[in-house]
């Protein structure tokens, strides 16, 4: 058994309220979450190679965001009768657990526990924001630079130039270009997974739907081709929605195919914002009795809290993109989200997980 831990860190949160409470109440009060009380949960991995053949190799993400004001990663620990290395992308800090399998082991397995600890989020954003250090250049550079799957240039300016236009301050823009995608886009209950999040082929097809891989990464290359930093945050939801939302939740303790992507946007004075019009649009599909129109009364209430914050039922794993998996032959991943395993260098499919096969629980301690 190896063992990793990571210092708490101990850290109070500002009580603020978001603008514009909505008005969709459930039995368990309106959908207003708030920063106060931290939550913590218990995250358990375990995969096994079905049909190993070759040499195989695995990579579980392993939780490693450390945001002082909703989310501490606070440590993994595995099992396996293979060699577990953790390994951590250089750009982005994603961490990962490697693991590789003699030749002649028949049952692959691992098993991974981590522990982390979440918070709601909630910011006034119809009140000037104060007292949130700017981004150093190198981090705003950074945070509105392409890559692979989310370039700002091309279409994806001329979109974000379009929308953002008459706009003066930065959440003026960025909430015209939130407004955009709960317009514009649709969840696709066809795509696989969570989507691929190629933006510009999105954008170059018509075709706009998608899920939450694609909806937010959408978001955040229209934000930052406006020249506004944003990122994708890549994680799973663990527990159920305290505010009544079947969507926004994780249906019980098996959460082996509830990842989920959020997004985040920096803005001046207010700092890191917690935004999430791709769950906007899961509401408007999924939320019983499912197909809802734009203003019911539960779609608005998403659409309006999930412009500046969201609920801490759900753990962030990182924040990376174009991530090469160590020792693997194959491309790199758009993102790393759900576990990965070869053997004989041929990719195994981590949209299968029955057959993969890997089962991932939560339970909240």
């Amino acid at each position: 058994m190896h063992f990793d831990r990571r210092d708490f860190l101990k850290t109070g949160a500002a009580f603020t309220f978001a603008a514009g409470l909505p008005q969709f109440a459930s039995s368990q009060g309106a959908f207003a979450p708030q920063p106060g009380a931290w939550r913590s949960f218990q995250i358990v991995t375990r995969l096994e190679i079905a049909k190993p053949e070759g040499k195989t190799q695995a990579w579980i993400p392993l939780p490693s965001v450390n945001e002082k004001d909703w989310f501490k990663s606070e440590g993994s620990q595995w099992t396996t009768n293979g060699k577990g290395t953790k390994v951590r992308d250089p750009k982005y800090g994603a961490e990962m657990l490697h693991v590789e399998w003699a030749e002649s082991e028949k049952v692959p397995v691992v098993e991974v526990t981590s522990r982390v600890s979440a918070q709601d989020r909630a910011v006034d954003l119809s009140k000037p924001g104060k007292g949130a250090a700017p981004l150093s250049a190198a981090e705003r550079i950074f945070n509105t630079e392409g890559n692979k799957l989310i370039p700002v240039d091309g279409i994806v300016k001329q979109t974000s130039d379009e929308v953002v236009t008459g706009k003066k301050t930065e959440v003026e823009k960025v909430h015209a270009i939130y407004e955009w995608i709960v317009k514009n886009t649709f969840r696709d209950a066809k795509v696989r997974g969570c989507g691929v999040g190629d933006i510009a082929a999105m954008l170059k097809s018509g075709n706009l739907g998608g899920k939450c891989a694609d909806l937010n990464a959408l978001f955040v290359g229209l934000v930052r081709a406006a020249g506004i930093p944003a990122r994708d945050i890549y994680g799973i939801r663990v527990a159920p929605s305290k505010f009544g939302y079947k969507a926004l939740g994780a249906g019980s303790e098996v959460i082996t195919k509830a990842q989920h992507c959020r997004a985040e946007v920096y803005l001046a004075g207010y700092g890191w914002v917690a935004t999430d019009p791709a769950d906007v649009r899961k509401v408007v599909l999924e939320e019983p009795p499912t197909n809802l129109a734009i203003n019911d009364p539960k779609v608005i209430a998403a659409r309006k809290t999930l412009f500046g914050a969201w609920e801490g039922n759900w753990l962030a794993y990182n924040f990376a993109h174009d991530v090469a998996l160590p020792g693997s032959k194959g491309p790199k991943l758009g993102f790393l989200m759900y576990p990965q395993a070869e053997c004989r260098s041929s990719q195994l499919d981590c949209l299968d997980p029955d057959n993969f096969k890997y089962t991932i629980k939560s339970k909240e301690l």
